[in-house]
């Protein structure tokens, strides 16, 4: 077993092929080539969704005054880039006093592209969590009136209930909307021994093209407390979960799945 490289579950099923819900990493740099490598398996990308921008005649209609609110939330970089297309084709001049919150740094940091980066008016949640995130919002929600920048099929409820339950002065902005992608053409031939899912629309996206879609021996791994609830809801059963303790990422849960069961 240790010479050939191939993973074994529980069951002896040889793990070869593994499908990630996204778009291939644009640096051949990226830890998923390191792990191809590492496991000598397949990793297969192809993104399950699409993003289109709202129109600004759309976004009229949610008679929002972005220059009347304070502070902006972000849970992905998507999120920016639509929110300043947004301010461009509405020909809004965002105030330099406006403030950022980002579910991580890494969001957080791709502000760069579009405004001034400065720390007194940029935070970010600690460990990637929704609970990080609102550590910090707690802080300030007493002076802000916040604006959360999301899709029209906006799916994490987990921040609205926190705003409504906090008391926060907040609006959701929909200025971008989730459509599933045609992915039936990558089943077309081979199968996946794991296929990894990161948002509750890649779920969507799934049953959408497949609706009488059977797991069989798949197995699936999960990025996301509401990705899981969403493929928990659609029968789906779980073997790879991120993020949890020690593994952050889906790079880090899936590296430590594999070794365990390379070791069986």
């Amino acid at each position: 077993m240790a010479k050939t490289g191939v993973t074994r579950t529980q069951n002896t099923k040889l793990i070869k092929r593994i499908l990630i819900a996204q778009p291939r990493p644009e640096s051949e740099k990226s830890p998923y080539f390191d792990l191809e490598k590492k496991h000598n398996v397949e990793l297969i990308f192809a993104p399950f969704i699409k993003l289109d921008s709202i129109t600004p005649k759309e976004f009229r209609k949610q008679k929002i005054d972005i220059l009347k609110y304070t502070a902006v939330v972000f849970t992905s970089r998507n999120a920016i880039d639509f929110f300043f297309k947004m301010c461009e084709e509405m020909k809004v001049s965002v105030s330099q006093d406006m403030k950022y919150f980002c579910i991580t740094e890494a969001v957080a940091l791709y502000l760069q592209k579009f405004t001034l980066y400065r720390k007194r008016k940029v935070f970010y949640g600690a460990d990637s969590s929704n609970k990080s995130l609102f550590d910090v919002i707690n802080k300030h929600k007493e002076n802000e009136r916040f604006m959360y920048v999301c899709s029209e099929n906006q799916q994490d409820n987990e921040i609205v209930n926190w705003f409504k339950a906090h008391k926060c002065d907040f609006v959701l902005a929909f200025m971008y909307r989730t459509i599933s992608n045609d992915i039936k053409p990558l089943f077309d031939k081979k199968g996946y021994d794991i296929i990894c899912l990161f948002t509750p629309s890649g779920v969507k996206s799934l049953y959408d093209n497949f609706p009488t879609f059977k797991q069989n021996s798949t197995l699936i791994g999960i990025f996301g407390n509401n990705t899981l609830t969403a493929a928990e809801n659609a029968g789906l059963e779980i073997k790879i979960k991120a993020p949890a303790p020690q593994v952050p990422s889906m790079i880090t849960a899936l590296d430590k799945f594999l070794a365990e069961n390379q070791k069986k």
